[in-house]
């Protein structure tokens, strides 16, 4: 069988790379001779890190006659169809699977956030390609409550993000072995920048100095390479505290071990939230979109504020913390949570190789 995986792959985020890690490992664990072609920003990289063949995802005459040979294509994870960030996303994906739909090939949507979809032609578009694709699986319940809204009429599962379905035990990390920071636990922080009329930065910055001079150590983590490296490099700056920034180019196992074996993680990266979920760390979210609010929600975490919204600020931040680092159950409360999620991840792999089994006969 032969499968094409199209996402925002290649393009140095780690939670995207993770989603693809993820699946695929899902797609392997299912079917063990499986044909993986992934559609990448940096096919030469993708091909090396993850064992498969790889197209460049802007070479449209190459990506039909790939499309054209498979049996099937996955769009997702992730949140593909937004127009929060930019216009092109909507029309890019929505082409690649209106592509495989032109060759007659069944479309697999991957446990993939919705939204938000602001625009009226990203709304029409988006409706009619999801009435034309096989079937839809969204990782939360608004996410499919936007598609409904939008006149999507056709059966939508929701199931958990592909990444839960991870083994975090198994994740090492060398940097944080040759460092002193597993001595009496740390606090890792993922940021991103976003424009916003609040200062957010400096609430975190003087939250996290707050935690610091009661004994925490303060971890960055940059989940999406040298953006986030930057931001972490700017509230490091502004804090009076001395903090640590864990390197950008950390392998996806890396980073998981990182904010895995931390005490508490403050994250505005949702990846950097679910990487949390895969040890049971206690996480707050502090939210810039809404999927953000949707799996906090899911997991019962958190969200201690907008980035957008005056209504918190660093004592609020800094007294969260303190409460679940003092909790004897936080960790115990989470698992509960993320367990039964953990249990159906292989279930949408399972879901997609069906559809894609069924149109081969």
């Amino acid at each position: 069988m032969h499968v094409v995986l199209s996402g925002y792959y290649g393009f140095d985020n780690v939670g995207d790379e993770a989603i693809l890690f993820s699946i695929i490992h899902a797609l392997r664990k299912l079917h063990d001779g499986i044909d993986i072609t992934v559609l990448s920003n940096n096919p030469e990289a993708t091909e090396k890190t993850y064992g498969v063949r790889a197209v460049n995802r802007w070479k449209l005459k190459n990506i039909s006659n790939v499309l054209k040979q498979a049996d099937g294509l996955i769009s997702g994870g992730g949140s593909l169809l937004q127009d929060q960030t930019g216009i092109k996303s909507i029309p890019y994906y929505s082409g690649i699977m209106r592509i495989a739909k032109m060759h007659n090939i069944p479309v697999f949507v991957y446990a993939q956030g919705m939204g938000p979809i602001n625009k009226g032609i990203s709304k029409f578009i988006v409706r009619n390609t999801m009435k034309k694709v096989d079937r839809i699986t969204v990782r939360d319940e608004d996410s499919r409550a936007l598609l409904q809204n939008l006149g999507v009429r056709k059966s939508i599962d929701i199931v958990p993000d592909p990444v839960l379905g991870l083994d975090g035990s198994t994740f090492q990390s060398k940097w944080l072995e040759s460092s002193s920071l597993t001595t009496g636990g740390y606090i890792t922080v993922s940021v991103r920048d976003w424009p916003s009329p609040i200062d957010f930065k400096k609430k975190i910055a003087e939250s996290l100095d707050q935690l610091a001079s009661s004994g925490e150590k303060i971890v960055f983590i940059p989940m999406h390479g040298e953006h986030d490296y930057k931001t972490s490099e700017e509230l490091a700056k502004m804090m009076k505290a001395e903090s640590v920034i864990a390197p950008s180019d950390l392998s996806i196992e890396e980073k998981i071990a990182v904010i895995g074996y931390s005490k508490l993680l403050i994250g505005m990266r949702l990846h950097s939230l679910i990487f949390s979920s895969i040890f049971y760390t206690p996480f707050i979210a502090l939210s810039y979109d809404p999927k953000i609010d949707a799996f906090a929600n899911i997991v019962a975490q958190p969200v201690i504020g907008h980035v957008e919204k005056d209504n918190w600020d660093a004592a609020v931040l800094t007294q969260k913390a303190k409460d679940i680092l003092a909790s004897e159950d936080a960790k115990e409360q989470l698992q509960k949570k993320v367990q039964p999620l953990q249990a159906k991840t292989l279930n949408t792999a399972k879901m997609a190789l069906e559809l894609f089994g069924q149109a081969k006969k």
